[in-house]
């Protein structure tokens, strides 16, 4: 069994809705373990890194002033198979028809706003997994 890892962060909405506790309580029952934690007021040089790849993409401004819009909390967990198990913990991107029971199905919901508000993020791949914690936990 090999064990990976993978960034989550909690999205300024989250946060402003008091979430925190909820998204670490359901991927700590889920099984996977927290290993690294931190609370942040991103900065545009960070998000750009983390979104290196939407830049020039209609909805990248409106995105790096959301998450620059209030604090964000990064976290790296661990398990096997943490990646798809959070990216499924977490539910479809657009929270309108994000199944119930999971993070977004059940806390999040379509705002109207230019970029989705919707609570989480979780790394795709174990590539993007490497790439991200080294961005919001350098050594």
């Amino acid at each position: 069994m090999s064990t990976e890892k993978t960034l989550i962060l909690v999205k300024p909405d989250g946060v402003r809705r008091g979430l925190v506790g909820e998204v670490i309580s359901r991927v700590e029952t889920k099984g996977y373990s927290i290993e690294a934690l931190r609370l942040l007021n991103a900065d545009r040089a960070l998000l750009e890194q983390h979104y290196a790849e939407h830049i020039g993409k209609p909805f990248y401004e409106p995105l790096v002033e959301f998450m620059m819009s209030g604090p964000i909390v990064a976290m790296v967990a661990s398990g096997n198979r943490v990646i798809e198990g959070f990216r499924s913990l977490a539910g479809v991107t657009d929270p309108t028809v994000a199944a119930p029971g999971t993070i977004r199905g059940d806390l999040a919901r379509d705002q109207g706003t230019k970029v989705v508000q919707n609570i989480v993020h979780g790394s795709d791949s174990p590539e993007s997994a490497a790439r991200e914690i080294q961005i919001f936990f350098p050594k």
